[in-house]
């Protein structure tokens, strides 16, 4: 489906109603979700305002927030959207995900609650259809030294080998450790390899003498039956 030209742009819009107008005198905070994405659409295809498929984006996404989730093929699905306006779209999420991460790894966190820990892995999980391993590696303060992925694209028949999780905090010259991991499902609920992956980096977290404070599996907290979004080991007596 090609880009359009003229005939949904902003041209057709009465001058009061174009979101970029109401941009220039009252500020972007003034927009309502569906007017910031239509001045990022500009223009759709023929008989597609830009309105019009910027709000069906809202509606099929749940929230702009969700958008973050949308993959190339995602945005290709609306009319009103080709390819080089969805790889466009696309990388505009992919910055807004990197721009919120950054911005949650530059401030002082002391990871002492595995909400924090989830609130953390939040953005980066967003869009992931398969499992990723990660330790955040601390200082005796419990402050992010280091987040570093372990694995990633995990069978469920074994999760990660000890030496691979503190290696890098042995290297990175950590004292405490929090692991976490991702279900793609949603669903934080831990399995049967969950427990017993656990279990082996708690004991040998006692053999190298550093503190393993939690391992946290995140979720959804919309696909969560518990509505929490994160299974916390810790929290579950397991550590």
């Amino acid at each position: 489906m090609k880009d359009g030209g003229d005939s949904g742009s902003f041209r057709n819009l009465c001058r009061e109603e174009r979101p970029q107008e109401r941009m220039e005198q009252h500020g972007a905070g003034a927009l309502s979700d569906s007017e910031l994405l239509a001045i990022l659409v500009r223009s759709g295809t023929a008989g597609h305002d830009v309105m019009k498929v910027a709000s069906e984006m809202v509606r099929r996404a749940g929230s702009i927030a969700q958008l973050v989730r949308w993959t190339v093929a995602d945005f290709e699905q609306l009319h009103g959207i080709g390819r080089v306006k969805a790889l466009q779209l696309a990388a505009i999420m992919e910055v807004a995900r990197r721009a919120i991460l950054q911005t949650d790894r530059e401030k002082p966190v002391v990871f002492d609650d595995p909400e924090k820990v989830f609130h953390f892995f939040q953005p980066i999980v967003a869009g992931l259809d398969v499992e990723y391993f990660w330790v955040l590696v601390l200082n005796r303060k419990n402050h992010l030294i280091r987040s570093i992925e372990v694995t990633r694209g995990i069978a469920d028949a074994s999760l990660v080998h000890p030496r691979e999780v503190f290696r890098p905090v042995i290297r990175e010259g950590g004292s405490a450790a929090i692991v976490a991991h991702n279900h793609p499902s949603g669903d934080p609920a831990p399995s049967a390899a969950d427990v017993r992956v656990t279990r082996q980096l708690r004991e040998a977290a006692k053999t190298l003498d550093i503190s393993l404070l939690d391992h946290v599996v995140i979720g959804n907290r919309a696909l969560d039956p518990a509505g929490v979004g994160f299974y916390s080991f810790s929290d579950g007596g397991l550590l």
